[in-house]
């Protein structure tokens, strides 16, 4: 795999049935490395060793496993809250084993971090549901540990000061956050330069993404995704920031909508704003 310099501009991905078809569409974008985003029905048994082969063909390395869940829904504040990574009592303990089946593909194919939406946590930590996600964070941080991984919370959802609080309560060494800026504006969750001040002790990885923040009405609407450079982010001034801080990791371009055409288009200008922010 070729090795990565410093902000190494990559994307974000979902797995698709092709590895080697899948891996080529993200190379057409002119990079060599990316985050690879494991869907909730994704049969993994077997599937590591056409993956492990891929990457090999195409000299393409995988920085992150991204782990999402079947049932999940981002439609709206509330949507999230009652659906979202590890809150749900229902799907708890699942989606747990799920986390480490990911960690187990992500290991067979020689990626050393795992990440997902841990959910809303609650800001009591004597809430039932706090100490719930915290010790079950505990246990997919020690199995990620026995594969020599990191495991990444995405931001979004809280502000940065009461996530740095639930890293600090977790308590393990490999715990750490993957750092989406547009999540923090979309849900309204705070200025996402500041955050990076907060967490920059605890970046693993970074998405590149970019958004508006929630209307006032209706309540618990969320934010807009906007393409990279034209939502309320200021990726010039984000990029500054994360070099400020000594951030060295990759930056993943991520754009989520549907219109596959216009997706592509996006990713596209978004790789090539990198570029130039980071030349």
């Amino acid at each position: 795999m070729p090795a990565l310099k410093d902000l190494e501009i990559g994307v974000m991905f979902w797995a698709g049935k092709d590895p080697v078809a899948t891996i080529r569409e993200q190379k057409a974008f002119g990079v060599s490395c990316g985050q690879l985003g494991v869907p909730g029905d994704m049969r993994l048994e077997g599937a590591a060793e056409a993956w492990r082969a891929a990457l090999k063909e195409e000299d393409f390395t995988i920085v992150t496993v991204f782990c999402a869940y079947t049932g999940e829904s981002y439609a709206d504040i509330p949507t999230v809250e009652q659906t979202v990574g590890f809150i749900p009592l229902a799907t708890r303990a699942e989606r747990e084993q799920r986390t480490k089946d990911v960690s187990h593909f992500a290991k067979d194919i020689g990626v050393k971090s795992i990440a997902c939406h841990v959910g809303f946590v609650p800001e009591d930590k004597k809430h039932p549901d706090y100490i719930a996600v915290r010790d079950l964070v505990r246990r997919i941080c020690d199995h990620a540990a026995l594969h020599g991984q990191t495991f990444a919370m995405e931001t979004g959802q809280e502000p940065a000061d009461i996530l740095l609080e639930f890293l600090h309560d977790v308590d393990r060494k490999n715990l750490g956050i993957n750092f989406d800026p547009a999540n923090l504006i979309m849900y309204g969750s705070g200025d996402p330069i500041q955050a990076v001040e907060v967490l920059h002790e605890h970046l693993i990885s970074v998405h590149c993404k970019d958004g508006v923040w929630p209307p006032k009405m209706p309540e618990g609407t969320l934010g807009t995704e906007q393409p990279l450079g034209e939502g309320a982010v200021g990726m010039d001034k984000f990029i500054a920031k994360l070099r400020q801080v000594g951030y060295k990791g990759t930056l993943n371009v991520e754009r989520e909508i549907d219109d596959l055409a216009k997706k592509k288009a996006d990713m596209q200008m978004g790789v090539d704003l990198l570029k130039r922010l980071t030349a």
